[in-house]
Formats: structure tokens, sequence, C-alpha cells
């Protein structure tokens, strides 16, 4: 039969493809909209099975606080190249899918990508039909869902990086700028762990070794070497766990240290750091 333009733009306007693939689809399925729908989802899955192994460096990273600050979800959608994160339709699909996780209170990644949106359809399938339309890999690379007195979110100015930061012990206090420097800082300092007891213990181990191995090359006694990468792992704990590390804005205290001056029992319970592409 033949095809009108009317035929193509309204499969267009149905599904989003491009016009050329709604044409091929309505002439493959003999102008059957429902069997040009289904085409259309088959070329996604196609597109989605033959990139499947590519990376995914650009995107877009999202946040939402709940109105009582208590709860705090982050998505992180990503793609291939940086003009797809700038599409419109990406940038929907992100905020539909953080917007379903908001709404359902969904728990974590899995439980998201099996939730239904508008549709009837689940976010897993809206994720496939985008890769067709927009010919790149798309994948959810992290969600997190964090509850505390106060949550205290970050986004940096690339759209890429975020950070949640679950504050207990607030007893009243507001932490809203107090939070945006810790969460800056987490942004900026790339901390591994809130504290030296959240370190897994391969790490420690591989830090020792190192510390010991860079002592013996400077030629110290083997009797000295495990003393010096006790040492060495000490300052390893300063840099990289959250507690512990300087505070950026003032090097005299630690973050431990300006949260009890901020107010007496304050302190992080978690954070939560996201960025596509590094």
């Amino acid at each position: 039969m033949a095809i009108t333009a009317q035929d193509v733009n309204k499969l267009r306007q149905m599904t989003g493809a491009g016009m050329m693939d709604c044409k091929k689809a309505l002439q493959e399925a003999d102008g059957d909209f429902d069997k040009a729908v289904d085409i259309l989802r088959k070329q996604g899955q196609k597109v989605a099975a033959k990139r499947a192994d590519n990376a995914v460096s650009e995107g877009t990273v999202l946040v939402k606080i709940s109105e009582d600050g208590t709860n705090g979800k982050l998505i992180a959608l990503a793609c291939e190249t940086e003009p797809v994160s700038n599409v419109e339709d990406f940038k929907n699909l992100a905020q539909s899918i953080l917007d379903k996780a908001v709404a359902d209170n969904i728990a974590d990644k899995e439980a998201l990508l099996s939730a239904t949106l508008a549709d009837g359809r689940p976010v897993s399938e809206h994720i496939v039909d985008l890769v067709g339309k927009l010919g790149e890999k798309l994948e959810i690379t992290a969600y997190e869902n964090v509850t505390a007195d106060q949550v205290v979110p970050y986004i940096h100015s690339n759209g890429k990086l975020g950070v949640l930061v679950a504050f207990t012990g607030v007893n009243g206090t507001d932490v809203n700028e107090l939070g945006k420097d810790v969460a800056m800082q987490i942004a900026a300092m790339k901390p591994i762990a809130l504290d030296k007891d959240e370190v897994d213990s391969v790490t420690v181990e591989r830090e020792i070794e190192v510390g010991k191995e860079q002592a013996r090359a400077e030629g110290k006694p083997e009797a000295m070497l495990e003393k010096i990468a006790q040492g060495k792992l000490q300052k390893f704990y300063k840099d990289n766990t959250l507690l512990n590390q300087e505070f950026v804005k003032d090097s005299s205290l630690t973050i431990r240290q300006l949260l009890e001056k901020t107010a007496k029992g304050l302190t992080v319970k978690a954070f939560k750091r996201v960025a596509i592409g590094a």
C-alpha cells in the first residue's frame, strides 16, 4: 500500500524516530502502525546489541531532594558523545526516570530499570527505544538513594558530576551551606571512604606493601619498614577518607573537626559521588 507523508509523520509523533526510519518501518509493515512500532523497537534492540561494548563517557547527572530534606536521589544517564547528551529526548528521558524514582521511592538500580513510565513500559525498554533513535549506547551508570537527618546535593557545572551528602546529628541545625562545602570537597578531593575503618582490606594491604617498597628503595633498614609503612598508611587515610581530610577552605581543620565545630554530634553518615567519564 502507498505510504503517505501524513502516515510517516503520525508514526514519527508516536515514536520519535527519524522520518526515513518511520517510512521504512511502515513500508515493511504494509502500513500497519502497530507492526511498524514493533519494527522500530527491534531496530533499537539491534543497535543496542551492536554497541553494547562501547564506552559511555558523556551524559547527565540529576539529583532530587525530598521536601523535608531527608532523602536524596541521584541518577546518571550516560551516552557515547556530547551532542547526544544535549538532545532534548535524552534529557527528557533522564528527567522522567528520576521523576519515577522519586514518585515510587525506588530503592535500587535494578528496580528502577524495571519500573514503568507513563505508557506502562519499563524504563529499560525506553532506553532501548532511544538507543535505536539516537544510534548510541545509553546506560544508567548509577542510581543512588540516600536517607538521613538531612541530605545535601551538589551538581558540578558540567552536569556530569553529582554528590549526595547524608548528615546525622543535625538536631535543628541548618547544614545546607556547610553541606555544599562538604559536597564540593567530595567532588574535588574524591575520598574513597568516609573514615579509616571503611577502607577495604585489599586497599590497606596494598598501601602497606607500597609503603614498604618505597622505604626499602630509599635504603631504610628492614626492621623499620613496617613502622614506616604504617606511617605512610596514616597519611593515606588523611588524604583519602572524608572525615580525616583537611577542609579545603581552612586547612587548620579536618572535616570531622569542622562538623564538630558546627554542631555537637554532627557528622556525615554517608556520601555518594557519581561522575560520568571519570
